[in-house]
């Protein structure tokens, strides 16, 4: 095996170290906006939670020492002096640590108590091994000890809240070493399969394999594509639970989920590099889609939630998708998504117009992905261009697939629909200069200074050049120095951290640059994309951006964000070869 490259660094206070497949990582972050002192092996399984304290010691005093951390994909290490802790990633389920002039402390990382106790800890007998038994995520964590020798055991058997784990150190002056691993109940007794030199370079591997395939176009002038690579690789899980497939969490941090538009993004940075993984994101909230039609609002280890939806942007999504693909979708295939894609449509064309209406309606922001936009202030449940202009692609999306499929008829009528919607949109919700929003109760209209309101430049070839125009100009409006605005900054209901109400989003821009780009707008889509690229390779792959400053905002690990630059960074690479 030839040496693999070690990857970029990056800070584990922003990106949780992982490993594909994996459902746990490691990092201070153990739950919303809440970073500890201490490195912790993080569960996703049955929600977020923080199951061991990794804490490195002074091999000579057993106090704690301070550490400097370094992560690279496939190793992450503390150090302090000459001492040093190594941890890699044997599989999905198991690390191994290695250490040499620091001692280690692996203890229970919170008291969370059942009627008897938290965190369970004892050693088996069985395995000669101790074992962590988690009320929170029901799974067990397994330590044995390959090498050196436990120092030091605490609340062995202890009920309560008393504090339990070991610590591990070397016999004499040699390196110590330990296997940690998460399982369900029980397992033969752990064996290593490779050295750890061995098992390091391996992770590596994988990882290069990943970004090779990936991003193969990257250079210079994409700096950030191996970084944007391995937060999506480090987030991707193995099928457990609800999750049906190989899926790309949005973040192993508190954002551990699959929300069901965020997927369609992920699935599009993977497509021409490994089509199976892009096809499985794509189809995963799916297999969740209810007798309605309707898709899951999310989806992970342990629960579905279906109190709202999301946009039906899977049209646009899937067209794209279908271009992008290296291995063409077979007819079969084709059939399973046009089945599933017209139950999508047919629940906004019932479920969610009500009677006599031309247009649908959503019922809270949430379902528009946008959840606080200023849209939603005057009244909730509210018809939208936004939701109109996704359901033209949708629906246009259907007629193409009707067509190959050889069911002419039915192509017909999702042409007529997809007509039929987009005149209704313009007649009633376009005022000459703007696009209004209506309350389904009320029957008022208003307009808000967010771009929202401006998202109808999806349709981008569909549009009349007049509506393209004032949009495109109304759009350039939103531009900062570090992308688009999701509130005009100059509106009184700007906030620089407000979520929808002012920061950057990744999805908000990669459907504004593809809309104005296929409306012919080739010049501000270039600017969008070329100051949406600079701020992810500045500020990182956050869950949005601070619109004026750059500052990367709430959930720093994102994976919509890291494969939004994936894709407008591969389109700045090949141009020509956009979505070919």
């Amino acid at each position: 095996m030839t040496a693999a490259r070690s990857g970029p660094a990056f800070s584990v206070h922003d990106i949780p170290f992982s490993t594909y497949g994996s459902w746990f990582d490691i990092s201070p972050v153990v739950a919303e906006k809440t970073r500890a002192e201490d490195l912790h092996l993080v569960s996703h399984q049955n929600g977020m939670h923080a199951v061991l304290r990794l804490v490195p010691l002074d091999a000579a005093t057993g106090e704690r020492a301070e550490t400097r951390v370094e992560a690279r994909p496939g190793l992450l290490s503390w150090t302090s002096g000459a001492g040093r802790v190594d941890l890699t990633y044997e599989s999905p389920d198991t690390v191994r640590l290695r250490g040499a002039g620091l001692s280690l402390r692996v203890a229970a990382a919170a008291r969370t108590l059942t009627p008897f106790g938290g965190t369970y800890f004892f050693h088996d007998a069985a395995s000669d091994a101790y074992v962590f038994t988690s009320y929170e995520t029901g799974r067990r964590y397994r330590v044995t000890v390959l090498s050196g020798r436990a120092a030091d055991t605490f609340g062995s058997q202890a009920l309560g809240g008393a504090d339990r784990g070991l610590a591990v150190a070397a016999d004499t002056d040699g390196p110590w070493e330990i296997a940690v691993e998460e399982l369900d109940t029980a397992r033969p007794p752990y064996a290593p399969t490779a050295a750890f030199d061995k098992i390091v370079e391996a992770a590596r591997h994988s990882y290069a394999d990943f970004v090779d395939t990936v991003a193969p176009w990257r250079s210079s002038a994409t700096p950030a594509a191996e970084l944007a690579a391995y937060v999506v690789w480090s987030a991707t899980v193995r099928p457990a639970g609800l999750v049906t497939r190989p899926a790309v969490l949005m973040s192993k941090h508190w954002m551990d989920k699959v929300w069901s538009w965020d997927h369609c993004f992920n699935a599009l940075a993977l497509a021409p590099g490994l089509p199976d993984l892009a096809r499985d994101q794509f189809h995963l909230p799916f297999d969740h889609q209810d007798e309605a039609g309707a898709l899951p609002d999310s989806v992970t280890h342990s629960e579905v939630l279906h109190n709202f939806v999301k946009p039906p942007i899977h049209g646009w999504a899937f067209a794209r998708l279908r271009r992008r693909l290296t291995t063409p979708p077979d007819r079969a295939a084709l059939a399973e998504t046009y089945d599933r894609l017209a139950r999508w449509t047919d629940f906004w064309l019932t479920a969610r117009r009500a009677p006599g209406a031309a247009l649908p309606h959503y019922q809270h922001g949430n379902d528009s992905g946008w959840d606080n936009a200023t849209t939603f202030d005057p009244e909730r449940v509210v018809v939208t261009a936004d939701l109109a202009a996704f359901l033209v692609l949708q629906l246009r999306e259907l007629a193409e697939l009707a067509t190959y499929l050889g069911k002419p008829e039915e192509g017909r009528r999702w042409t007529l629909a997809a007509e039929a919607t987009q005149a209704a949109m313009l007649d009633e919700l376009w005022t000459g200069d703007r696009f209004v929003a209506r309350g389904v109760a009320s029957g008022d209209t208003w307009h808000s200074a967010g771009l929202l309101d401006l998202m109808p430049i999806v349709l981008g070839e569909h549009l009349p050049d007049e509506v393209s125009g004032v949009l495109a100009g109304r759009i350039e409006a939103h531009l900062t120095p570090y992308g688009l605005a999701t509130e005009l900054p100059t509106s009184p209901h700007y906030l620089s951290d407000g979520y929808w109400r002012g920061p950057i989003w990744a999805p908000a821009t990669v459907l504004v640059e593809d809309g104005l780009r296929r409306g012919g707008h080739h010049r501000l889509a270039d600017e969008i994309s070329a100051r949406f690229r600079a701020l992810c390779e500045t500020h990182g792959f956050a869950e949005n951006f601070d619109a004026l400053t750059g500052t990367g905002l709430r959930d720093r690990a994102y994976t919509w964000t890291a494969s939004s630059y994936l894709l407008l960074a591969e389109a700045h690479e090949n141009p020509h070869a956009r979505d070919s």
